[in-house]
């Protein structure tokens, strides 16, 4: 492999977080959300790593479930928005998936699977994000009306709208919500994600999905003298560092443009270094001038526009930068979400963007 762009995937990182966030819900059983490849990470690698101590894991859609179980990953699999055809209710039960149904349609699916290939299910409510879900107050006719459907593994599931805000109660207001609506029941609920879990302590239930918490992405916005939990998980490691290197080093005139567009100018004299990432291996084309990044243990800034396949950054304060130099665009040293907030979005995205042509290298401690 002679170009040097590739996300280091940090195994001990994971395990440490994934075993952090579930020390906070002792009570719960907590299950690794690997859709999306694992937020980018490589959903195979990850639940090879995470096998030993998430008894389940979940994903978005049944092909991303089929992948796991032909790369050997045997622990049941949660299939978060359930069927999208009538003849994935008997492909769950041939990979040993739960189907999470969110509508009539799919119970009618389900109900015509012969009654030994029928998979086991959860129950999707909408207390209030509105976007999958039966409505709260059909949720016991629902129930009652296909106990043939409901076993002992029937979770109750909803998800919050605004858990990474823990100054908006609308979370609380879906939360009493619900439990109102599922009292009468007394089955299993799943409630909390990452950030639920960490602001909401009282959402932690049965089942809770870790999904960006396991990959270090900020889950609080609270402060730490109002949240124990929240300052003890401050300290998330971030499982990526995605990194490059220089392939080019060039003198820059005052006065000079850099890149399409002619969107910077140097200033002064200057040093350019180019680097071997671009918008083409997930890294974002609207990151503005001025976006951080690591070489040589140093800051730099990115100028010029964001590439297919390259990035041109200003490296004329740090001595002796040379071709080959490795280059940190996010990682240990440099937070995705600052990059995330240059960008205009979330950690999430930028981490799901990782194109396939950028190998993940797997690196315990």
């Amino acid at each position: 492999m002679s170009r040097q762009t590739q996300a280091i995937i940090h195994a001990d990182a994971l395990l440490q977080n994934f075993k952090t966030l579930a020390y906070t819900a002792k009570q719960s059983q907590p299950m690794a959300v690997i859709k999306a490849d694992a937020y980018g990470h490589g959903a195979v690698n990850v639940a090879r790593i995470l096998q030993h101590v998430s008894s389940r894991f979940a994903v978005a859609i049944m092909e991303e479930a089929v992948a796991l179980r032909e790369a050997g990953i045997t622990a049941p699999i949660v299939v978060l928005e359930g069927a999208h055809q009538a003849k994935e209710c008997e492909m769950a039960w041939q990979y040993n998936c739960i189907l999470v149904m969110h509508c009539t349609e799919q119970l009618q699916w389900m109900q015509k699977c012969e009654a030994h290939k029928r998979p086991h299910i959860w129950l999707k409510v909408d207390s209030g994000m509105h976007r999958l879900g039966f409505p709260l107050e059909h949720i016991a006719q629902i129930v009652e009306q296909h106990q043939v459907l409901i076993t002992k593994e029937t979770t109750l599931v909803t998800h919050f709208a605004s858990a990474d805000d823990p100054d908006n109660d609308f979370t609380q207001t879906q939360m009493s919500a619900f439990k109102k609506s599922v009292a009468s029941l007394s089955m299993p609920v799943s409630l909390a994600n990452s950030p639920a879990s960490v602001n909401w302590p009282s959402t932690r239930a049965q089942w809770n999905r870790l999904g960006i918490g396991i990959y270090g992405g900020k889950v609080t916005t609270a402060e730490p003298s109002e949240s124990p939990d929240s300052a003890h998980l401050q300290h998330l490691l971030p499982a990526m560092t995605l990194r490059s290197s220089v392939i080019a080093l060039r003198d820059i005139p005052a006065n000079e443009s850099v890149g399409y567009g002619q969107t910077w100018r140097a200033t002064k004299p200057s040093k350019i270094a180019t680097v071997a990432i671009g918008y083409a291996d997930g890294y974002p084309r609207h990151c503005p001038n001025g976006t951080p990044v690591l070489i040589r243990g140093q800051r730099a800034s990115l100028v010029g526009r964001v590439s297919m396949d390259m990035i041109t950054i200003d490296v004329t304060h740090i001595n002796n930068v040379s071709v080959g130099d490795v280059v940190e665009l996010w990682g240990e040293n440099i937070s995705i979400s600052e990059v995330a907030q240059h960008a205009g979005t979330i950690d999430y995205e930028l981490m799901t963007r990782i194109s396939s042509r950028v190998p993940r290298i797997v690196r315990y401690q």
